[in-house]
């Protein structure tokens, strides 16, 4: 198993989630300035889940090259 699987995986899920969202907001029974407003808090959520997931992979690539060093 290829070690770049996992942050391939990572990869594709983020993008069909992103692609899945504007198909939704695109054919959402919403007004424009509904439409708007929903897509703002989504992607101030969206920032906040991806910060947090990037401080995991920080922290879990600084463990395993701690750990290659030893």
């Amino acid at each position: 198993m290829n070690k770049d699987s996992g942050a391939g995986f990572f990869t594709g899920l983020m993008v069909g989630a992103l692609i899945g969202v504007v198909v939704g907001f695109l054919y959402a029974p919403q007004s424009g300035s509904e439409t708007r407003r929903v897509v703002k808090e989504k992607a101030a959520t969206l920032k906040e889940g991806a910060s947090a997931a990037a401080g995991k992979v920080k922290e879990a690539a600084r463990s395993r090259i701690a750990s290659e060093e030893e």
